[in-house]
């Protein structure tokens, strides 16, 4: 009998020691893929003012510094700035920490200068916000250290506190062992193992009942574990399994995340009380949260302090500074669920479209996008501030309005900020992706270009009739489509019809040039959805995703450049490596010509037309092009529009599809105008293609006129298309007409 239980206790040892061995040689740990925002770049002349600068290192958790500067942390006076970036591996490499003096001028970076050799500096990029995590299994997150990037008071504190005969015991403590046992025995709570080996075998290998079984598979193991391994193999170990705490349903393991998650910086620049903090919170992470319960984390910090005096690992000098240190913990803490879940949501898309499943199923990938984080707060603080307000002016009971915003850049196509719903922190429904809703008069640019395509037949002065229609088609009743303001307005100029968003008149176009030529127009904008051909869909009457919507607008803005909208730069993996990606395809789609044309009557929307009312956010100097939206019965508002540098689109309405009483321009145009208010954006000066030609239009009879005639207004046309014959002239008043023979004269 004897023989047999030592044979089943060896086949037990072997099988136990192929498992230690195993696993602890193999990937330990399987990594979450980190997602970062872009990084923002310094450099001299950038638009960038102090206070943004500020606001984007307050979401870095740098710190103010005390002299000198240590990386992550800086200092103001006035208006120059200095600070010491931390260190981060780039797709171009590493860059090291970096301490610089940045001093501002103007709404911009007027100089940059290494504080270390005094010399300028062309280039430098703070380190990203990390957004978010995908996680591989279990949701536990850890930033993995090397033993050597550990700060040597935290490992004295914890061989102090946990195992002071750490380096002396080979893997189990017998004392320790048996008062575990003599506890189970009677009756009373088992204990864990009492040594650092032991802690790493019962985290790593093992589950969390309490059993005897249990703990002798733990006292073997650890014999094992320290038979095969070193003890600076094992202690490395233990420091990135360790669990210290919790985030939502994101587990906080190994010091290395601890350090980040508390206290917003890397492991290795751990002050002495910080360090004594951590290793106190080893003995129960809950119990002793900084965040929730200070004060017993305080007395826990104090008495892994005294532990270090007693053994003498710190002076009495050093054990009052550390004690009379507040806590130090970070006010925010760095989530691992992401604070931007729209923005999350396509990247997760756009890595299922651009990469390989085999490759995305690598971990510890470090996802680079294209999220700015101060376009997403002027994002969401817009919706936030603008539905209680509307929602009031219409009577409507409070929280009915949901909204969608999504902003690019307006010449690559990255996405700059995305907000799907009313809470941007709330992970469900996201209206900017999946919200498809009739987009109304958004449509109409598709149509106005589609005829400014032909240029023998349409310029933006071509007379419209905006008379009534009455639409027959076999099947199907009537269609007798009305203006907005209930009146007809005759023959009107084509660039009035659009800037008054005048239905008739759209409705007959689109008819003359024919509905199947003007959806192939919204295809050739980026559109991939596909669009019902029928009368009403001249008129928005198709539903499209804000995202749909937001990457049409896109091409406009581009100058008929079709990008496809993208939330991701680049992939490394945990090894620095890029992945490769599809290539994205970047296409023109619509001559520069007709674009021109186009986005010239999209900036009289805003100037004269429907659109007018920004002129309350934002100077008519800044020339930006939109157009507004609205829907049968109110139900649906919508803005798009563009300056130099940012592409935006607004939806607001309500997830029940009730009325909003509230138009495009009531509605999600005021949204937009306080967002891009906020945003500062560049002027849309366009010069013109080659193939453009300006000229002096009579703006009654739509003929030429002399620059000094009265009513007299300069268009653009495609050379060769413009009017031939020239209207009587009525002299203007001497000083118009002086400013016009200048204007000649220069041109």
């Amino acid at each position: 009998m004897l023989l047999w239980l030592v044979l089943a206790f060896a086949v037990f040892t072997l099988y136990l020691d192929f498992s230690v061995r195993h696993q602890f040689e193999g990937k330990r740990w399987a990594l979450p893929a980190r997602v970062y925002a872009r990084p923002l770049e310094l450099y001299p002349g950038v638009k960038l003012s102090p206070e943004q600068l500020l606001t984007e290192l307050n979401l870095l958790n740098y710190r103010v510094a005390d002299a000198p500067l240590e990386p992550g942390s800086f200092r103001r006076s006035g208006n120059d700035i200095d600070l010491m970036t931390r260190a981060f591996t780039f797709s171009e490499g590493a860059q090291n920490a970096l301490a610089l003096h940045l001093e501002f001028a103007d709404g911009h970076l007027d100089t940059l200068r290494d504080l270390g050799n005094a010399g300028t500096v062309t280039l430098a990029r703070l380190d990203p916000l990390r957004i978010g995590s995908i996680y591989p299994a279990h949701n536990e997150d850890r930033v993995l250290v090397k033993l050597d990037e550990v700060p040597a008071m935290l490992i004295n504190a914890l061989v102090a506190v946990e195992d002071h005969k750490f380096y002396t015991h080979h893997g189990i403590d017998p004392r320790g062992m048996a008062r575990a046992i003599k506890s189970t025995l009677s009756g009373g709570p088992v204990q864990g193992g009492s040594t650092l080996t032991q802690q790493l075998v019962k985290n790593f290998f093992l589950t969390p009942e309490r059993t005897l079984r249990r703990k002798f598979t733990e006292i073997i193991m650890a014999l094992l574990l320290e038979m095969h391994y070193s003890k600076d193999e094992i202690l490395e170990a233990y420091i990135n399994e360790i669990y210290l705490g919790q985030d939502g349903d994101r587990a906080i393991h190994g010091f290395g995340l601890a350090s980040q998650f508390y206290f917003g910086q890397p492991l290795a620049h751990l002050d002495t009380e910080q360090a004594a903090l951590l290793v106190g919170m080893v003995k129960g992470p809950s119990l002793y949260d900084p965040r929730r319960h200070a004060a017993r984390a305080l007395e826990r910090r104090n008495l892994v302090l005294s532990e270090l005096l007693r053994q003498q690992y710190i002076t009495q000098e050093q054990y009052v500074a550390a004690k009379a240190a507040p806590l130090g913990v970070a006010s925010k803490a760095p989530g691992g669920t992401t604070p931007y879940p729209a923005f999350l949501d396509l990247v997760h898309r756009q890595l299922r479209r651009d990469y390989r499943e085999e490759d995305l199923r690598s971990e510890g990938l470090n996802i680079f996008t294209t999220l700015d984080p101060q376009v997403q707060a002027a994002a969401e603080n817009a919706l936030a501030r603008r539905l209680p307000p509307l929602e009031k002016s219409r009577g409507l009971p409070a929280n009915t309005l949901e909204g969608a915003i999504i902003v690019t850049q307006a010449q690559s196509g990255e996405v700059q900020a995305m907000v799907g719903g009313r809470d941007p922190r709330f992970d469900g429904f996201n209206r900017a992706l999946d919200a498809r809703r009739p987009i109304g008069s958004l449509i109409k640019p598709a149509i106005y270009l589609t005829a400014l395509e032909q240029p023998a037949t349409y310029t933006l002065v071509t007379p419209l009739d905006d008379n009534r229609l009455v639409w027959k088609e076999r099947g199907t009743r009537d269609w007798t489509p009305n203006n907005y303001d209930r009146q007809f307005h005759g023959e009107v100029p084509l660039h009035q019809a659009l800037a008054n968003s005048y239905n008739v008149a759209t409705a007959r176009l689109g008819l003359s040039l024919g509905i199947p030529r003007v959806m192939d127009t919204v295809h050739r904008l980026g559109v991939t959805r596909e669009l019902n051909e029928y009368a009403a869909s001249l008129l928005g009457a198709n539903e499209l995703a804000p995202i749909d919507v937001a990457q049409m607008y896109q091409t406009i803005a581009s100058g008929g450049f079709q990008t496809p909208l993208r939330a991701i730069r680049e992939i490394l993996t945990a090894q620095g490596q890029p992945l490769q990606r599809y290539p994205l395809s970047v296409e023109q789609t619509v001559q520069p010509g007709p674009i021109y044309l186009l986005t010239t009557a999209m900036q009289e929307v805003v100037r004269a037309g429907t659109a007018q009312g920004l002129q309350q956010y934002l100077s008519p100097e800044l020339n930006l092009a939109g157009k507004t939206g609205t829907t049968d019965d109110l139900k649906d508002s919508w803005f798009a529009g563009f300056s130099a540098d940012r592409v935006a689109v607004v939806w607001v309405g309500t997830d029940d599809n009730r009325p909003t009483r509230l138009t495009g321009a009531s509605g999600a145009m005021t949204i937009w105008g306080d967002m891009m208010a906020k945003l500062d954006p560049e002027p849309l000066n366009m010069p013109p293609p080659e193939n453009i030609e300006m000229v002096w239009i009579d703006s009654e009879s739509g003929r030429r006129a002399d620059s000094a005639c009265h009513g007299a207004v300069e268009w653009p046309f495609i050379r060769g298309s413009a009017p031939t014959e020239t209207a009587p002239c009525v002299s203007r008043s001497p000083v118009k007409a002086v400013k016009g023979w200048f204007k000649r004269l220069f041109e």
